[in-house]
């Protein structure tokens, strides 16, 4: 396994790249043993080991050998917030959740899911703004909590990107074929060698996915106007929805209003957070934002804002226009209007959805390939998938790769199964983002006295602990008196770092207000949904997590300690070199690109 890292200027085209960085480890059989030997030490090593900003701006962004283009604005990034969300929840989710969690009820799953969502959007805003590049919450979580928990937070959030989008894609489809006015499994290919929920194959879902993939290939300022376009026309639809829906609503529908009991809002919340994971998507498109410090909060706060207003009228239109026992699971708005007799609106429903889930599927093939291609940056996955295109500047490998894996499973996988994998790992990750954000602004590295990060450390396990077991009490009772105790207990741990542990590091351009109290409740919220979802999920977390982890171990553990190494040894040879012409009287003009990583 070898890294092509790119140690030259890529904006100058004349200059002739290095040759690529050959990892010691993989460089023989006798070498990748004698590695496999030393795993336990470099598990300790490289579990410890810490980015820097600096790193995550320079260092690891030249080994895509050249610079993605600045080409987006706050008022892309609000489009691309706005297309990466609505579409995937409301859509194809909502329906599913309305006959079997919660009912007319789902408005406040909705409210509940979005509060969630915003206390994530300020965190990651904060992070979007000070580290500005492609590789979005796995460079955050590099830089405060280490390569370990970045690499398996960010291999689930892959896992569940890709099952997002064949959710999505199977469910365009459904409503494709409401359209051309067949029932919504009209298209899917009965394949009856095959297992159950695996045997409807979805040939108009890969065909889907390839068109959008050829947008993101080619240019991502292309794409954002394509998208801003689609979801100007969606929004309008979607208000026609609203204001026609309303039109035939019965309050009736309303009087059994939570027929699953108050469990089923949260059952429900945790299932639809995953229509509010588009942000995420858009904070990986920061490398490529004019003026970052100015254009993510807006971009990123004002599509949320707008978002889960939007949701809490469509869900609410929904459940007044039929009875929730009625709604259809896979196209539930384009039914309810023709069950109502507006037959005809349900083409205009119907086509609105479908300009909603293009603008999600784009925006999603968008913002997960640069993901990719930032973990392969740090040679955790094989570099040649961080390589950006020199004409385009979009990191072609890594699209395509991220588009046929959605492609695979869209092709072969039924929607009630890909909705069960939902959201699990989201809400891990945005939970690990929250508790990144307060290690970065109590525990910064040479400036947090030891005496303050122990107390920071007690406060924390204070907040996580009583989250975990508010989730747990949460998942296997339905009495309230535990609450009395876990919730005090939070608020303890979240005061203490308030009064006791000084603020270390100030951000530079935009904060997150209310420290520590936003992020501490982001982190309640996240792991209390978590309990709200059921079992088998977490038994499929728990083996994509053990398989990435058994390839860390054989390949990604590896990879990232011989290039520590590598880095070691620049940092070293320019410091000599820069002491040799000081002693010489030459200027050094070595600058400070080589800084590494904290604890190599």
């Amino acid at each position: 396994m070898e890294g092509n890292d790119n140690r030259s200027s890529s904006t100058d085209s004349d200059v002739v790249p290095p040759p690529p960085i050959k990892l010691e480890s993989f460089q023989s059989v006798s070498n990748y043993g004698r590695a496999l030997l030393e795993t336990p030490f470099r598990l300790a090593d490289r579990v410890t080991g810490r980015s820097m900003d600096e790193v995550e701006l320079v260092e690891v962004k030249k080994r895509s050998q050249h610079e993605m283009k600045k080409t987006l604005t706050w008022w892309d990034l609000i489009w691309f917030g706005m297309g990466s969300v609505i579409g995937s929840g409301i859509f194809v989710l909502t329906g599913l959740e309305v006959k079997k969690d919660v009912g007319p009820g789902v408005v406040l799953s909705y409210v509940i899911s979005g509060i969630s969502a915003m206390l994530s959007v300020f965190c990651y805003t904060e992070f979007a703004v000070e580290i500005p590049v492609a590789g979005g919450s796995f460079a955050y979580l590099r830089v405060e909590l280490g390569d370990f928990v970045a690499y398996i937070a960010s291999g689930n959030i892959l896992l569940e990107y890709v099952i997002g989008g064949a959710a999505v894609a199977r469910s365009w489809t459904s409503y494709f074929a409401t359209l051309c006015n067949q029932d919504s499994d009209k298209f899917l290919i009965q394949a009856h060698g095959l297992a159950k929920d695996y045997n409807q194959l979805d040939p108009i879902a890969v065909v889907v996915l390839a068109i959008v993939g050829i947008f993101a290939v080619f240019s991502t300022k292309g794409s954002s106007r394509f998208n801003y376009i689609a979801s100007i026309v969606h929004v309008v639809v979607l208000l026609f929805i609203i204001v026609a829906g309303l039109t035939k609503a019965e309050a009736r529908n309303y009087s059994d209003f939570l027929p699953y009991g108050p469990r089923g809002i949260f059952q429900a919340a945790a299932v639809l957070f995953f229509a509010y994971v588009g942000f995420d998507a858009v904070s990986t498109m920061a490398e490529e934002t004019k003026n970052p410090g100015r254009d993510i909060p807006i971009g990123l706060i004002g599509s949320m804002t707008f978002t889960t207003l939007l949701y809490c009228m469509l869900s609410i239109t929904l459940c007044l226009m039929q009875k929730y026992t009625d709604v259809d699971e896979k196209a539930a708005f384009s039914v309810a209007f023709e069950k109502v007799g507006m037959s005809w609106a349900k083409y205009i429903v119907a086509f609105g959805a479908l300009k909603g889930m293009t603008s999600v599927l784009l925006v999603g093939a968008v913002g997960q390939a640069r993901y990719l291609t930032h973990i392969a940056r740090t040679h955790l996955l094989p570099s040649w998938l961080a390589k950006v295109n020199e004409r385009t500047g979009t990191p072609i490998n890594a699209t395509v790769v991220m588009l046929v894996a959605t492609a695979v499973v869209a092709f072969f996988t039924s929607l009630d199964v890909l909705a069960n994998l939902l959201s699990i790992s989201t809400l891990f990750l945005f939970s690990l983002v929250a508790l990144a954000l307060l290690v970065r602004r109590y525990c910064a590295r040479g400036v947090a006295p030891r005496s303050n990060v122990v107390k920071f450390v007690g406060c924390v396990v204070l907040i996580l602990g009583s989250s975990v077991a508010s989730a747990v009490y949460w998942a296997n009772t339905t009495k309230w008196v535990g609450y009395t105790i876990m919730v005090p207990l939070w608020f303890v741990g979240t005061v203490g770092i308030w009064l006791l542990v000084p603020i270390a590091k100030k951000p530079k351009v935009w904060g997150v207000p209310l420290v520590p109290f936003l992020p501490s409740a982001s982190i309640g919220i996240n792991i209390f949904l978590l309990g709200s979802l059921d079992k088998a999920s977490f038994r499929r977390f728990g083996v994509w997590t053990a398989v990435l982890l058994v390839y860390y171990l054989l390949v990604g553990l590896h990879a990232t300690y011989d290039m520590a190494r590598v880095q070691k040894k620049e940092r070293l040879e320019t410091k000599t070199e820069s002491k040799l012409d000081e002693e010489n009287g030459v200027p050094s003009v070595t600058g400070s690109g080589t800084k590494n990583e904290n604890h190599i």
